[in-house]
């Protein structure tokens, strides 16, 4: 707790640092808290899990007052981001309390009006908070603290316009924070627009190399499920995301696990945002269910700790996708596999995966193992080609020799 309190952290937030049971703060907050604290506008490298909601949070609960009106605002790109800031925000300011809202769409409005006269602090996504402004329902006229929280992802999703109008109604004296796991050009314009003279920091990513382990296996479209079946079924594990680049190959993937007597629940946008936090709120409690089957948008920004295993059913479209999905596992000591299982129409992007990321990824001897029956055909696709195999995008097989390092 001593670090803590030299990184000049009051006496409220260290007794709920202490009440988490963090021994010593991570590499983003002992190089962020002590400026942020002291005003200063920072950018910060800092990928999902590496503490960044405690560095801004400290700076937020320190220099924030009940009942003085809305004087912070944290834009996040996705709900589930929204909530889980929302709660960690209200959990370290237990002993300063102030009112802290999560403002997110695909929710009521009503609730979020009448939460947002008293509130202190709103957590939002860029869509809903622009209804809001839009209906005179909020107010940013005393927004001292602004924080942009996965400014990248926000930016991948085609929030930018909509962060840049929402950055203009706050007012120009202020403190402006922003946290993305990659420095983009798009986050460096921002920069140069909107924050005064800031203070760049950035931390490693908290993966650990040597305890990450990262195989693929090539199997036939027809084989596909079958080998994730055989596979989370003989893998020793703890919590289990499976990877999906679709809403729809998401939703048939879970169903076909549950055929098959696998405990997986899926979650994507196009579910209702009451049923994603319900399944969030199982997969965190563990043995519920330990398999969650999820698309990028659904799972970036969200904080899930003891995923031992990560599977890329789906290779990413976006290579760097790649980096984010795998960030999930081996985290804090603990050991990790990240298992991509490839079919001919998988060649493409893992190509991409292997030319553009400096990883190890090494092949795997197929096991032996049965045909699974699936009630949803795996040849079943939307119309966006998902399921089908094109003949023009299929390409020959990455060259890979046992092992591959690619720089």
């Amino acid at each position: 707790m001593e670090s803590f309190k030299n990184l000049g952290v009051s006496e409220p937030v260290l007794r709920s640092i202490n009440d988490a049971k963090f021994e010593s703060p991570s590499e983003i907050q002992e190089k962020s808290i002590p400026l942020i604290i002291a005003g200063k506008d920072v950018i910060a490298g800092s990928a999902t899990g590496s503490g960044k909601t405690l560095a801004f949070g400290t700076g937020i609960i320190q220099n924030c007052e009940k009942g003085k009106g809305l004087q912070s605002l944290v834009l996040v790109p996705t709900r589930e981001l929204a909530e889980q800031v929302s709660k960690a925000l209200t959990k370290f300011s237990k002993y300063r309390p102030l009112g802290i809202i999560a403002v997110y769409g695909g929710v009521g409005i009503n609730p979020q009006i009448q939460g947002l006269r008293t509130a202190d602090v709103v957590v939002g996504t860029p869509g809903r908070l622009l209804d809001h402004i839009a209906r005179n329902t909020i107010r940013l006229n005393k927004v001292k603290i602004l924080v942009l929280d996965e400014a990248d992802r926000m930016f991948d999703m085609g929030f930018k316009e909509d962060v840049e109008k929402i950055i203009r109604k706050c007012p120009q004296e202020r403190q402006t924070l922003l946290f993305s796991a990659t420095i983009t050009k798009d986050v460096v314009r921002l920069s140069r627009a909107h924050m005064n003279q800031p203070l760049q920091v950035s931390a490693e990513s908290q993966v650990d190399p040597e305890k990450l382990h990262q195989t693929y296996y090539d199997v036939g479209e027809d084989m596909k499920f079958s080998l994730l079946v055989h596979l989370l079924k003989h893998e020793e594990s703890n919590l289990v995301m499976v990877f999906c680049n679709t809403k729809r190959n998401t939703d048939k993937v879970a169903k076909n696990l549950r055929f098959a007597e696998v405990d997986a629940m899926a979650i994507h946008g196009g579910l209702p945002q009451g049923k994603r936090n319900n399944i969030m709120e199982r997969f965190h409690e563990g043995g519920k269910a330990c398999v969650l089957v999820c698309t990028d948008v659904a799972a970036r920004g969200l904080d899930i700790p003891d995923v031992s295993h990560v599977y890329n059913y789906d290779i990413p479209r976006e290579s760097k996708q790649y980096i984010h999905r795998i960030g999930r596992t081996a985290r804090a000591g603990a050991d990790g596999k990240a298992i991509n299982i490839l079919s001919s129409k998988d060649y493409d992007n893992f190509s991409q995966v292997l030319k553009e990321n400096n990883v190890d990824v090494m092949e795997e001897k197929l096991p032996a193992f049965n045909k699974v029956a699936a009630r949803m055909p795996e040849g079943m696709g939307n119309k966006s080609g998902e399921g089908r195999t094109n003949k023009s995008t299929i390409r020959r097989k990455p060259q890979n020799n046992r092992r591959r390092r690619l720089y």
